[in-house]
């Protein structure tokens, strides 16, 4: 279960780590899944794409991932024994890579209902100051959702180049260092960041989304999640059972119909065909 003291860090600061999640044996075996997995839909580009939206969705290794008692366990004293996983995206920067993430809460555009959200940010790769690791900027997820700016920037890697339109200080912010198979969590109101990648090898991180079985979709849309602790008493969105194999049609297929919702959600507002997570075209 979560330490008392990494609980109450969580409280005042809005974020906790490192958790030790898997091995960094076990996280070389996921990444070696996924690296597998990027080469057989190498010229495939939608599939591509779809992987890194959902790889809990087409690999059983990430589907075991978002499972993992470890973070079931440190998730559960915070929002209850029911959970479930609204996305598990991959955030990579690639070696040598300017790509940075910029100032930003994620509840912002998410569309959901609630604050009763986590995200664990599980590396697969070490995730250093030199390879871009997060920041966090303690005590920012009491602030309500401030203001944000979409700058569509190429070298952004959240879905509408989003930014934080009031002024932070960068000394304010702790850098989230982890080795491979550690987590850390943090709110969804939380302003944090990262930078880019100047080593010789990849920033790989599963941005884990656990939220309470009670939250929906301001919209009404019935998302695809997945329920992986407890039970779902309130029917507020699709859920999908484990994937039926590795990279299977029948899941590619599940995760196009949600991709339409996501980005309906994601873009709400703003021009869907600037964005880049969950873009490409859709097959009917």
């Amino acid at each position: 279960m979560m330490s008392e003291a990494l609980a109450q860090t969580y409280e005042t600061d809005g974020f906790a780590f490192p958790v030790d999640v898997v091995s960094a044996s076990e996280a070389q075996e996921i990444r070696d899944d996924l690296e597998l997995a990027e080469s057989d839909l190498a010229d495939d580009p939608e599939k591509l794409m779809l992987l890194r939206a959902y790889p809990d969705r087409l690999l059983p290794s990430f589907d075991r991932l978002t499972r993992n008692t470890r973070l079931i366990d440190v998730v559960t004293p915070i929002l209850g024994p029911d959970l479930m996983v609204w996305s598990s995206g991959l955030f990579i920067k690639e070696a040598d890579s300017p790509k940075i993430v910029s100032w930003h809460q994620d509840l912002n555009y998410w569309g959901l209902d609630n604050v009763n959200e986590i995200t664990a940010w599980v590396a697969l790769s070490p995730s250093t100051i030199e390879s871009g690791c997060m920041r966090f900027v303690p005590g920012s997820h009491t602030r309500q959702i401030v203001p944000h700016t979409d700058t569509y920037d190429d070298n952004n890697l959240l879905s509408r180049g989003q930014e934080i339109a009031v002024e932070i200080d960068n000394s304010d912010g702790v850098d989230v260092i982890l080795q491979s198979g550690q987590a850390s969590l943090h709110h969804g109101h939380l302003f944090h960041s990262s930078g880019p990648n100047t080593t010789t090898d990849r920033r790989i991180g599963s941005a884990i989304r656990y939220i309470s079985t009670s939250m929906k979709q301001n919209s009404g849309d019935r998302s695809l999640v997945a329920l992986v602790s407890g039970e779902d008493h309130y029917n507020h969105f699709t859920v999908a059972g484990s994937p039926r194999g590795r990279l299977a049609e029948e899941d590619f297929d599940l995760c196009r119909r949600d991709a339409k919702i996501k980005r309906r959600v994601l873009y709400e507002g703003s021009d869907p065909s600037k964005g880049k997570r969950y873009s490409g075209r859709w097959r009917e």
